[in-house]
């Protein structure tokens, strides 16, 4: 055990050190706050740009006589502003468009009851939200117009009470009795985060341990090291060794992450802060919130306002989640699942002298992986279904597939079912790579099939 210890401090420390590790380690909690804070501060930024809309409004249903001449009758909001010109081609403005100061020109055609049809012309791309703004209003007022023609006493007042808008929340019962609120959507993003994450660091940190036995075993240094420990201890404290520097980077990341997210939103966006729910005790209060909301859907300010809203809500459902149920879960898998395919990588790296030739022999190894991503994606719509339930118990995909239906709650007896048959198959797949490995590091200029391997295990026993 000492010589283990040995080997594992040597891995640790010489990876540790090294630039890449430090950089990666500092630069991966960046990228997350990034990815997470950056979509929320262009949601909650106005523009505060006036744009000047020129309308050209040949069917007339749009504009009305005011007191300095033609008006749109579509309203306007900060930012977007309308000018009504008659009796003015459109190819009057192409030339001196962006001098004379438009943003874009609308042309509403006279036919536009029958071709559902309007151009908005401009020397730049149009904001997706100006477009939808204009879209939404002008089929309000086609409707109003419509509706109008079939001289229905009262229609706006029976149109107001027939209006409805249902707003579905997520309760879920504990076991103590209380309730709680969530968010499917972000629970399905978690878990498929977590899964994505140990995908990745298993592949990752497994290649290196692969990488390394490779090099040691070229450079005939490994021939020097068995002399003093056996193949086992060295190929454990390998395993082990890279294993805790992909679990260091890990907490780093997560310290980081949170530590940068927390203080960035709390610095930069504290409306954050209150959640949804607190939005809506109170029936009244509910209601003439959503009244609110209504008016001002379809707005460039009610899609920002939508956008902060979901922000909330997101940050409001990671609170519903048990953190400390997800977290060590997290690392239980991620640990046993790394070690269980760092052995299967180590034993490749045995059985090869240069990294060209593992291309053949670790698509057999990463396959349960790769199934694993495919049902993990089934499993986020449905994770109580048998698919996903095998294939979190059996040990080659469970570390990939189990993260996904944790944050939807997951029996205690499968997670200790999955869990031990995970330790299990670890424990028996080590004793087979050591037969493997002992064999494997010391042959040299032969290229080794699996057939090969099998015969090294039978000879061994």
């Amino acid at each position: 055990m000492n010589k283990i210890g040995l080997i594992i401090r040597r891995e640790y420390l010489t990876r540790v050190r090294k630039k890449s590790f430090i950089i990666m380690s500092l630069l991966g909690p960046l990228l997350f706050a990034a990815y997470i804070l950056i979509p929320m501060y262009f949601a909650t930024l106005e523009d505060r740009e006036e744009k000047l809309m020129v309308v050209i409004d040949d069917s007339g249903l749009f504009t009305a006589q005011g007191p300095d001449g033609p008006v749109f009758t579509i309203q306007e909001t900060e930012t977007i502003k309308f000018q009504v010109v008659k009796g003015v081609p459109i190819e009057t403005f192409k030339e001196t468009f962006e001098e004379s100061g438009y943003y874009g020109l609308l042309f509403i055609p006279a036919n536009i009851l029958a071709s559902n049809s309007s151009l908005i012309y401009s020397t730049k791309q149009t904001s997706i939200e100006i477009s939808e703004y204009l879209k939404r209003s002008m089929e309000s007022e086609i409707e109003d117009l419509k509706l109008a023609q079939h001289e229905i006493e009262d229609i706006d007042k029976i149109l107001a009470e027939v209006e409805t808008s249902i707003n579905v929340r997520n309760i879920k019962w504990t076991k103590d009795g209380k309730t709680q609120e969530s968010n499917t959507g972000v629970i399905m993003g978690i878990g498929y985060l977590g899964g994505m994450m140990i995908f990745f660091f298993i592949f990752f940190f497994g290649s290196q341990v692969m990488r390394g036995v490779i090099e040691e075993k070229v450079s005939r240094i490994i021939e020097v090291i068995v002399s003093s420990v056996k193949p086992f201890q060295l190929m454990m404290g390998k395993i082990i060794g890279v294993g805790l520097v992909g679990l260091t980077q890990f907490l780093i990341w997560m310290v980081l992450s949170a530590v940068l997210v927390t203080g960035l939103k709390a610095a930069f966006f504290p409306e954050l802060t209150q959640t949804p729910t607190e939005q809506v005790v109170g029936s009244d209060l509910f209601d003439q919130g959503a009244s609110a909301q209504d008016m001002s859907i379809g707005t460039p300010e009610g899609l920002a306002n939508q956008d902060m809203d979901m922000a909330k809500e997101i940050f409001a459902s990671l609170k519903s989640i048990n953190a400390g149920i997800m977290i060590a879960s997290f690392l239980f898998f991620f640990i046993f699942g790394y070690l269980l395919y760092a052995s299967m990588f180590a034993v490749i790296g045995s059985m090869v002298d240069n990294e060209t030739d593992t291309q053949q022999l670790i698509f057999p190894v990463i396959l349960p992986l790769i199934l694993g991503i495919y049902v993990m994606i089934s499993a986020i719509n449905n994770p109580d279904n048998a698919l996903a339930f095998w294939f979190s118990i059996i040990p080659f995909t469970s570390p990939v597939v189990m993260m996904v239906r944790i944050p939807f709650g997951v029996p205690w007896w499968q997670l200790a079912l999955s869990g031990s048959l995970l330790v299990l198959t670890f424990l028996a797949m080590t004793w087979v790579a050591a037969k493997v490995y002992r064999t494997g590091i010391l042959m040299y200029g032969k290229k080794v099939s699996y057939r090969e391997v099998w015969k090294w295990l039978r000879y061994s026993s």
